[in-house]
């Protein structure tokens, strides 16, 4: 039997936190690895406890989540830990400075619970995960705030033809089972395709894999 996945609660609502622990603790393979109330106390407890996952409020006292999912997941941090944005606040701007902070997933507290669990597990694989709510409109307003790269175009792209459809098909918001069937292939061919595509553009999930296909113009 694996071992099950670690969570790190961060969030400064007493309620909504004891929520929070209760739906995780109680799922066989997913445990609580501590709980805080603010994003400094996050960090550290983090560094001591070494969670594989940290679900993250965004608006909370002395450190917010932004700055704190930075601190844990964003450039140049050696041991980077995947984090979960669970925030009441369907708004642009904290989705776009989450996921430039280094987060791996986004959802809102008003997501059903089943949707929170897939989403810890889903980030704890190092997969990522954003409410389907606000997917496309984000990826493509965050990635048009981007400068495009000056030299970007298909040529320069280290990616076969297969892999290209792949990228601009993920770049669309279609999940596996999507791509799947519009190529008409596996499941397990599309994750294959996905992780080469991530390794060949040195990505670290697909929300880094969709950004990157809008400053290549792959999409628009």
């Amino acid at each position: 039997m694996s071992e099950p996945v670690r969570v790190l609660v961060c969030d400064d609502q007493v309620l909504i936190r004891t929520g929070l622990v209760t739906i995780i603790g109680a799922q066989p393979d997913l445990e609580v690895a501590g709980e805080c109330g603010d994003g400094q106390a996050a960090v550290e407890l983090a560094g001591r406890l070494h969670p594989d996952v940290v679900v993250m409020d965004i608006r909370m006292p002395v450190l917010d989540g932004i700055e704190a999912t930075r601190l844990l997941a964003g450039a140049g941090v050696a041991r980077p830990v995947k984090v979960l944005v669970v925030t009441t606040f369907n708004l642009d701007e904290y989705v776009y400075e989450a996921l430039r902070a280094g987060a791996s997933g986004f959802l809102l507290k008003d997501a059903p619970p089943a949707q929170l669990l897939h989403g810890i597990r889903t980030v704890a694989t190092g997969a990522a995960l954003l409410d389907p709510e606000v997917t496309r409109r984000l990826v493509g307003r965050y990635a048009a705030r981007i400068r495009p790269a000056d030299d970007g175009t298909p040529d320069d792209i280290p990616l076969t033809p297969r892999e290209l459809e792949v990228l601009r098909l993920l770049a669309d918001g279609l999940s596996n089972s999507e791509i799947a069937g519009t190529l008409l292939i596996s499941q397990e061919t599309v994750k294959t395709f996905v992780s080469r595509i991530l390794a060949k553009l040195g990505l670290r999930d697909r929300v880094q894999a969709v950004v990157y296909a809008y400053r290549q113009g792959l999409v628009t």
